[in-house]
């Protein structure tokens, strides 16, 4: 079955895929108007679950296409309901299903304003105007109209996507976009509403669900990008790696840390706090002779080493949280064959020192890269055009690397072209220090599927990220200032 679950809730896709399954719909002999249908019935029937809102009344702005079309079906649904309906569509032109629900409509006796909506109105406006599939920027007026909404405070809701924003990269197409409080997802998730780019603009997402052939849904499994929920944390299907019944402390995970500086000395122990919080059975640390001493004191269970020790006996070794310039990635982690966590000032040292493919392409073994968007800027300074999802694809591609990009929804790519996606977190957990303990934590999961199957795959990293992102939304329910970096150590050492 694979993990997660290959269903619609997990699946993230882009315009040409959406695109493929609704040709082999309207291959199969489905009409394109009941497609249509199905849709805006879903999305009105959403609507009519916000009661609070019937009262206020609805604009829906309809566009030239079968988004407009979407929006026109809503409008007749919710006009029928009784509910205060109007629409407006700035188009003299519209494509044929839309050209006849709009005539319906008007049929029907819903007004539609001759001239652009007062944005300071108290309605909620409906965006149908292009959803998924945008390429070009908003017309002047649109976005200018969009942006005095948003002054005013007015509330909006989109249908497959704010205007002005690609679902695809999650970037503006111009200098203006519709700024939503709500978007209402058709089918299946789009990829581009799920990145950091486009959280500002998109609001909260909900799908409305297509009941679509299971056979389609599950040939994207390969293609897509899987979308990681709070619950996928947990059950039999995840990655977890479990040691031998019969394994002493060498047998589950042997790991070492290399972190920490005078300048940075707290780093050292969050990443050491992570390890310890995975359940691993080895863990050592090297860091410089103050650090070394001071923590020895507080973590009696870590075993420290000098700089210059070999790497012999271990499984994985994590380096870089807070190591600034005083320490030097280790030459022996060419030929080390164990998994590399290259973290922080790791990667920024390997981005100065202009060799960073040419360190790939020598390392015997499993690597896992940690960057957030400006340690991954400085180490791929070439691809940093592209949105996350894609660079980091690419990235992963071009290195044979897992790469994980650090950020309110952190993806990660593996070589062979998988890649997940965070879709719940909490913005009180994005606080200094949290990337240290990930690192730690995925470090010690991984010297314990190195130390079991041989070799951990790039969905224990995901998972890694996903439980460490988790650990943080928990904590910040209790309170704002709940989510720091020791408590959700502690909190992933208490994950079962």
């Amino acid at each position: 079955m694979g993990w997660p679950t290959a269903d619609p809730d997990h699946l993230l896709i882009n315009s040409a895929q959406m695109a493929g399954i609704e040709s082999q719909l309207f291959a199969s002999g489905l009409p394109v108007a009941a497609l249509m249908e199905k849709a805006g019935l879903g999305l009105a029937q959403r609507l009519k679950q916000e009661k609070h809102l019937k009262p206020r009344g609805v604009l829906v702005l309809v566009g030239p296409g079968h988004n407009g079309g979407d929006g026109l079906v809503v409008a007749r649904e919710l006009f029928l309901a009784g509910w205060p309906v109007r629409i407006w569509s700035p188009f003299s032109e519209h494509k044929p299903l839309c050209a006849n629900h709009l005539n319906h409509g008007l049929w029907l006796g819903i007004p539609r304003l001759e001239q652009s909506p007062d944005p300071h109105g108290s309605e909620l406006w409906i965006d149908a105007l292009f959803g998924m599939g945008q390429t070009k920027p908003l017309p002047v007026e649109i976005a200018a109209l969009f942006r005095q909404r948003q002054l005013a405070g007015g509330e909006v809701w989109s249908i497959d996507g704010p205007s002005g924003i690609c679902c695809d990269q999650g970037l503006r197409l111009g200098d203006g976009a519709a700024h939503c409080q709500r978007s209402l997802v058709v089918g299946l998730w789009k990829v581009g509403l799920w990145q950091d780019s486009a959280m500002a603009w998109v609001g909260t997402q909900e799908r409305i669900d297509l009941n679509l052939p299971k056979p389609l849904v599950a040939e994207l499994r390969s293609k897509a990008v899987l979308g990681l929920w709070a619950k996928d944390c947990y059950g039999h299907s995840t990655p977890q790696p479990w040691p031998n019944p019969a394994a002493a402390k060498h047998g589950r995970g042997r790991l070492r840390v290399i972190a920490g500086s005078e300048k940075y000395p707290g780093a050292a122990r969050l990443c050491l706090e992570g390890a310890s919080a995975s359940g691993l059975g080895w863990l050592e640390a090297s860091s410089v002779p103050a650090i070394n001493h001071t923590l020895a004191q507080l973590m009696p269970h870590v075993v420290w080493r000098r700089q210059e020790d070999q790497l012999e006996r271990l499984d994985a070794v994590v380096v870089g949280p807070g190591i600034g310039t005083t320490t030097e990635i280790p030459a022996d982690l060419l030929n080390f064959s164990g998994l590399v966590v290259l973290d922080a000032d790791g990667i920024n040292q390997l981005a100065l020192s202009g060799n960073g493919m040419s360190w790939f392409k020598q390392r015997r073994g499993p690597t896992w890269i940690t960057p957030h968007q400006a340690e991954f800027e400085r180490l791929f300074p070439q691809l940093r055009a592209l949105a996350p999802v894609q660079a980091a694809l690419t990235a992963a591609e071009q290195t044979g690397a897992e790469v994980l990009i650090k950020g309110a929804h952190s993806c990660v790519a593996t070589p062979q072209g998988n890649c997940y996606q965070l879709l719940e977190t909490s913005p009180w957990a994005a606080r200094a220090g949290m990337g240290d303990v990930l690192a730690g934590y995925a470090g010690g999961l991984g010297a314990m599927a190195m130390a079991s199957l041989g070799k951990p795959g790039g969905e224990l990293l995901a998972l890694a990220a996903l439980r460490h992102g988790n650990a943080g939304l928990e904590l910040s329910r209790s309170g704002n200032g709940c989510a720091n970096p020791l408590a959700v150590a502690r909190q992933l050492a208490n994950m079962k």
